[in-house]
């Protein structure tokens, strides 16, 4: 078999700085001929992201506005040539050995889709960042192989399967959501294997605040995802949504429901003590990461954050359940 040949897709708004350290990567992967092309989406920028895509040689397509990633990455796909289209975001830094990855792992001929991971190593310091981009790295580390679902801030698609699952829904995904979550249903449907190749790594530049964290968990992922849910019953979990990480949402919230209950007596002020070993013992690897990268106090804190975002993602879920349910009952049952 031909050696598939790569294009880089990479939509951009106003990411100027961002693309200073990701885009001078790939071209070097292209001069040493590891890709084909890098094709670009300019959705709209404001502060010279396309001049200075083409600069660097890019092909530099508009999405004529405002259309969000999923229509960019969309329109930037019409006009790439190559067997594999390779989503990188602009915050992302593609590692040297990242085109490698993908050659190898679509060496396997019902592979359809390859997704890899955020590395270790955010450059941005606050807790937020570090928190945000330890935990994806987390998640994916620990979950190699066949996956049910896809991701595009570092991810590649075979060119035909992709077309054939008439690319992302852009109608419905408007904003940055789990556009490519949804392709990569689409994409399994159709026959097609996806892999995470955890060793497929890049540097993940967007700076977090805990604010962006809360609204991104929620009103990004958890409700769009749901909904995405109810509509289809028959879609595998995997990662985030899987039986594993329900049970550690479910002790999450035991555990923060606890310490007001302790502290109005009416459970042992103990009582919190065992629920909190037993949080830190199923959520060890992601402990370890923590630790590994930022010390035992980071660890400690970034992992009682993670009840929090377990609650809260998880009364989003029930509220989407909750008003789904009652939207779908008859008048006459409801009271």
């Amino acid at each position: 078999m031909s050696t598939p040949t790569i294009s880089v897709v990479m939509p951009v708004y106003n990411g100027r700085g961002y693309l200073e350290r990701s885009l001078p990567p790939l071209v070097a992967m292209r001069e040493r001929g590891e890709l084909r092309e890098i094709v670009v989406a300019d959705d709209g920028s404001t502060d010279g992201s396309g001049d200075y895509c083409r600069s660097l040689g890019a092909l530099v397509v508009t999405t004529g506005g405002r259309k969000g990633p999923a229509e960019a990455r969309n329109v930037a796909s019409k006009h790439a040539h190559s067997d594999i289209l390779w989503f990188v975001d602009a915050d992302v830094v593609a590692h040297d050995d990242a085109a490698q990855c993908l050659r190898e792992a679509f060496s396997v001929d019902d592979v359809a889709a390859v997704f890899g991971s955020y590395d270790d190593a955010p450059p941005d310091p606050s807790f937020a960042s570090q928190y945000m981009n330890l935990r994806h790295h987390a998640v994916h580390h620990r979950s190699p192989g066949d996956a049910s679902t896809f991701w595009s801030g570092n991810g590649a698609v075979r060119r035909d399967a992709f077309l054939e699952a008439g690319g992302y829904d852009s109608a419905r995904y408007v904003m940055p959501s789990i556009e490519d979550i949804e392709l990569g249903y689409r994409l399994r449907e159709k026959g097609g294997r996806i892999l995470l190749v955890p060793e497929m790594l890049g540097t993940h530049l967007k700076r977090w605040t805990l604010r962006g964290v809360v609204d991104t968990d929620i009103r990004m992922r958890a409700l769009p995802w749901t909904r995405l849910l109810v509509e289809r019953p028959d879609i595998p979990l995997h990662l985030n949504v899987r039986s594993s990480e329900r049970a550690k949402a479910a002790l999450g919230g035991a555990l923060l429901a606890s310490l007001p209950l302790a502290a109005l007596g009416a459970l042992p002020l103990w009582a919190p003590l065992p629920l909190c070993v037993l949080a830190w013992a199923v959520n060890r690897p992601l402990f370890s990461v923590f630790r590994r990268r930022n010390g035992l106090g980071f660890a400690l804190a970034a992992l009682a954050f993670h009840q929090v975002h377990y609650v809260y993602a998880t009364a989003t879920y029930l509220y989407c359940r909750l008003t789904h349910t009652r939207a779908s009952q008859p008048l006459a049952g409801r009271s």
